[in-house]
């Protein structure tokens, strides 16, 4: 067995040299908090088996069920790609004589949205079936709101992630300030999972300073640890989590920091509004965890369409919590309500009542 030490700043970083080096069989013997030359890092402690012995598992039913799994990947995908194929040969198909009038301007009216087909294809078969109905009554059972305030929201952990430059940090800063405002003798805390090296810590620190919050850092899993030792000392405990790089994935760094092992972990996936097709069906693949709580959409003074609000309601039947505009921290940001959704989808209007252009 081949057995290495690997140091960095942070565990992300330090398990990243682990796959690099030993490759994706290597063993995890030890993780754990160093210090040198006064800053904190990770240590990793990692064997592989040079000749590893190729033994069939045992006959049981997990580990059936587990090869089936593995081998459905590549039917999986090929499924994938039939569907798309059904969705281009049913959209012709879409004769847009049977709906009402009215019906018809609001899926034409969606489309310039660039609501995704598969969600048009939806609605039109929904509203084929009821000539005289209400679009609405297609559209209210896709999205929900839940807002982001402590009443609806009353477990102590809540975690923000998303791709870098979605707005995270500043989401979560938003949030606060706009929670300490309402209810001033709430007990927050922010935390910053960045490695102490991004912009975002620095921004964190400095409103948690000037707002009388706490603040902490996570380096290592050990940090995690330290942090729900403390939960009680806190009604609300932000945690900025770092953009996702290479091929890691949500669930995958969720479990090397032990986030999956805090109470009632509520993660909210933050994007913004005006990602491609690609960029967007990409982050919902990296960013899928079961701890998925809601989506906070962001910048939506900068967009164009509105359309990938409702295509994310769709394919994750996650309700939306937050929607924040503007570049100012302060009365930025909104608590989601169903009707203000729908005046920003259908009458382009923000939550502070501007209209966009």
């Amino acid at each position: 067995m081949r057995m290495k030490t690997f140091r960095a700043a942070t565990s992300t970083a330090a398990f990243a040299k682990v796959k690099a080096e030993l490759g994706n069989d290597a063993v995890i013997l030890s993780n754990k908090t160093i210090t040198e030359d006064g800053c904190k890092g990770c240590e990793i402690v990692a064997a592989v088996d040079n000749q590893p012995v190729m033994s069939a598992p045992p006959n049981t039913k997990e580990n059936v069920v587990d090869a089936a799994l593995k081998e459905s990947v590549g039917w999986q995908r090929e499924w994938s790609q039939i569907k798309g194929q059904i969705m281009q040969l049913m959209k012709p198909q879409m004769d847009m004589d049977r709906l009402s009038p009215k019906q018809k301007i609001a899926l034409e009216y969606l489309e310039r949205e660039d609501v995704d087909e598969k969600v048009l294809t939806k609605i039109y078969c929904d509203l084929r079936e009821d000539p005289k109905g209400s679009i609405m009554t297609t559209l209210d059972p896709m999205v929900k709101a839940t807002p982001f305030t402590p009443r609806n929201w009353p477990n102590t952990f809540h975690a923000f992630a998303g791709p870098g430059g979605a707005g995270k940090t500043s989401t979560l800063v938003r949030l606060a300030l706009k929670i300490k405002k309402e209810s001033p003798r709430t007990r927050i805390c922010l935390a910053t999972a960045d490695g102490g090296r991004g912009k975002g810590r620095l921004v964190l620190k400095h409103y948690a300073e000037l707002s009388g919050l706490a603040f902490r850092e996570i380096i290592t899993r050990d940090d995690v640890a330290l942090l729900q030792q403390e939960a009680s000392q806190f009604d609300m405990i932000l945690i900025d989590l770092p953009g996702l790089s290479g091929k890691t994935n949500l669930t995958e760094w969720t479990q090397l920091y032990g986030l999956q092992n805090l109470p009632e972990l509520s993660i909210h996936l933050v994007l913004n509004p005006y990602y491609s097709t690609a960029q967007f069906e990409r982050f919902v693949e990296k960013y899928k965890s079961e701890q998925l709580a809601s989506v906070i959409w962001t910048k939506l003074d900068e967009t164009c369409t509105f359309g990938l609000l409702l295509n994310m309601a769709f394919a994750s039947g996650l309700p939306i919590s937050a929607l924040s505009y503007g570049t100012g921290l302060k009365n930025s940001i909104a608590t989601a309500a169903e009707d203000s959704i729908w005046r920003l989808l259908f009458m382009r209007t923000l939550p502070n009542g501007d209209i966009q252009p």
